[in-house]
């Protein structure tokens, strides 16, 4: 296992940038950036042993200070969306950014994955190391009281450490000091048949979901919970994600919900149907947003790519949208005597 820190050119008031390369025994190597503490590259070994890049991103780091898609990065405050850009807590009400109609969409402004993180390698006891000594890579961000409209200051950190038996676990820690509203995720676009190589409605999804959360025209869950058979969401036996894709549905940007009870457990399997790579998702998060990316488009891509509509999908665990105003979802509420913590396994293999 080792890990190096490489440039990743500038912002544009100067500030150094850098890519943290990840590489285990396998030859499974994964880029990570301090820019939006983003997935920038997962390069997975396919049956003969060649390394197919599995994530969708940007060789220019300018790209990530204007994330358009949130490509690769750590989304905060809150995941997601939140109606009416406010809610109540402890009998106070906490205005935010409205940025997608009159609601708050993955913190509203100044979004997390357009900012420059605190990076560090690590070793195995916690001491900060270099190459073949180090396994891990943490990034940091001080989110001050009023940031973005949420109250309270939170100290976050972002742990990614690849394994060699190829999985990329993302762990997330946020210390709060007053109570306050926290659902983090990474909103990493998956092709499995390579970054560059079109739609993945071919892909084969398998999620273990019972139920559902349906949403509004605002994409705001109604506060109803769905069984999913007879539904264009039953991912319950492997299928294809175009299959469904048809009439009233052309796009997933849906809450599936995992009924793990706070578990970490396996809780999806993705499928490239051309390459055999297989990605397994693991979490102890409530529920997972399944988005298509319909509306992809961007230009100028890794080696020169042109992504577009349906060229990744997201599989986000976070809690359930808008949970700060419907109490049938598990709360994303958090206290300095209950910080947030939570982890995510992606693990790849071949067929």
């Amino acid at each position: 296992m080792s890990v190096h820190a490489l440039d990743f050119g500038t912002t544009r008031t100067g500030q150094p940038t850098h890519l943290y390369r990840l590489k285990n025994a396998t030859g499974m190597e994964v880029d990570v950036s301090d820019l939006g503490a983003s997935i920038v590259s997962v390069r997975v070994p396919d049956e003969d042993g060649e390394l197919v890049d599995v994530a969708l991103g940007f060789d220019d780091p300018a790209r990530y200070e204007h994330n358009t898609h949130a490509m690769g990065g750590i989304v905060g405050r809150c995941a997601n969306r939140i109606a009416g850009a406010s809610f109540e807590l402890d009998g106070r009400t906490f205005e935010l950014t409205a940025n997608e109609g009159e609601n708050t969409l993955h913190g509203g402004c100044d979004m997390w994955y357009e900012r420059l993180w605190d990076g560090a390698m690590v070793g195995r006891k916690g001491d900060r190391r270099r190459g073949a000594n180090a396994d891990t890579v943490i990034f940091g961000l001080f989110s001050p009281d009023g940031d973005q409209g949420f109250p309270g200051d939170l100290d976050v950190r972002v742990t990614y450490k690849l394994s060699d038996d190829n999985e990329l676990v993302i762990t997330y820690d946020a210390q709060p000091s007053l109570p306050t509203v926290v659902s983090l995720t990474n909103h990493a676009y998956w092709n499995l048949n390579g970054h560059d190589s079109g739609e993945v409605l071919g892909h084969l999804l398998h999620v273990a979901a019972e139920c559902y959360a349906p949403t509004n025209a605002a994409r705001i869950p109604n506060g109803r919970i769905v069984n999913v058979g007879g539904t264009p969401f039953d991912f319950r036996l492997p299928k294809a994600i175009g299959r469904d894709l048809v009439g009233r549905i052309t796009n997933y940007d849906h809450t599936l919900l995992l009924g793990n009870d706070g578990r970490f457990r396996h809780v999806a399997t993705l499928t490239g149907e051309k390459s055999g790579i297989v990605m397994d998702v693991l979490t102890d998060m409530p529920s997972m947003q399944v988005y298509t990316a319909q509306p992809l488009m961007a230009e100028g891509a890794k080696e020169g790519a042109v992504y577009r509509p349906y060229g990744g999908i997201a599989l986000e665990t976070q809690f359930v949208p808008d949970a700060v105003h419907n109490n049938a979802f598990k709360q994303p509420i958090f206290t300095p005597e209950r910080p947030f913590h939570s982890r995510t396994t992606y693990r790849f293999s071949v067929l």
